[in-house]
């Protein structure tokens, strides 16, 4: 049976008292998912992820992970969002360092931990660069990394290849897809491109109205491994089609 790795359990929330955000809303990712949420600007995704962070607090319902409510969020999930938000003056060693480092972890233990996992992160040979001598690709790489050394089976990614260029981000997509496969990570993706949600995820949540109450889902009709020849699959261009659909005119599947 799998285990749940996130949950929402009639979770509200609202900004100062204002027109609720979330409204009770109940949700539950399961252990090794990958999670993709689309919704129109301003629905609420982004809000979602601060909520799962500790960054917000809820107003009403209990949110849980690894089926355990803390009083403290931080640091209990691994986020990495839409910029990368690396240290200029620190370089790709010291930015992965960082979340170690936070943890109590002595900056040259942190570099032992790390160089086994330069290479396979395609970081092998810049190391010793700074975050203004590397591509968007490689410096969400380095981001990337730095998520995972939180140590959290969960990870939310909000938009993290919406910046880089269009064969760059499908290089991106399948590294990622790698990683998560080798890492069984739970990974919780915001995005706003259909053909990325329905390559990367096993299910796509859809926020719609606000309040959100409920998150409209799909399964994506794929197998695994799974390459990007497998988005000509004519049921997943039917799924396309439909999603697009529903994200316009917010009618359910």
């Amino acid at each position: 049976m799998r285990k749940p790795a996130l949950e929402f359990r009639d979770v509200s929330f609202s900004y100062g008292g204002k027109k609720p955000v979330l409204d009770r809303l109940n949700m539950t990712i399961y252990d090794r998912e990958f999670i993709t949420i689309v919704g129109a600007s301003g629905s609420g995704k982004s809000t979602m992820f601060r909520l799962i962070t500790g960054l917000e607090i809820q107003s009403g319902g209990s949110i849980l992970i690894n089926g355990e409510t803390h009083e403290n969020r931080h640091g209990k999930v691994g986020y990495m969002p839409q910029q990368d938000l690396l240290m200029p003056w620190r370089t790709v060693m010291d930015n992965a360092t960082l979340p170690l480092e936070l943890g109590g972890v002595s900056k040259k233990e942190a570099k032992n931990r790390i160089l086994p996992l330069l290479d396979e992160f395609g970081l092998s040979g810049v190391e010793n660069k700074y975050p203004a001598e590397l591509s968007g690709g490689m410096k969400q790489r380095v981001s990337f990394l730095r998520s995972v050394l939180t140590g959290s089976n969960v990870l939310l990614l909000d938009e993290p290849f919406s910046a880089l260029d269009a064969i760059t981000r499908l290089s991106m997509q399948e590294w990622l897809l790698d990683q998560w496969e080798k890492r069984e990570k739970t990974i919780l993706f915001i995005t706003h491109d259909v053909n990325e949600a329905l390559f990367l995820s096993d299910r796509i949540f859809v926020f719609q109205d606000t309040p959100v109450h409920t998150l409209q889902e799909v399964v994506v009709p794929l197998g695994r491994p799974r390459s990007l020849r497998n988005l000509n699959d004519p049921a997943v261009l039917r799924w396309k089609d439909e999603l697009i659909e529903q994200l316009r005119s917010g009618v359910p599947l």
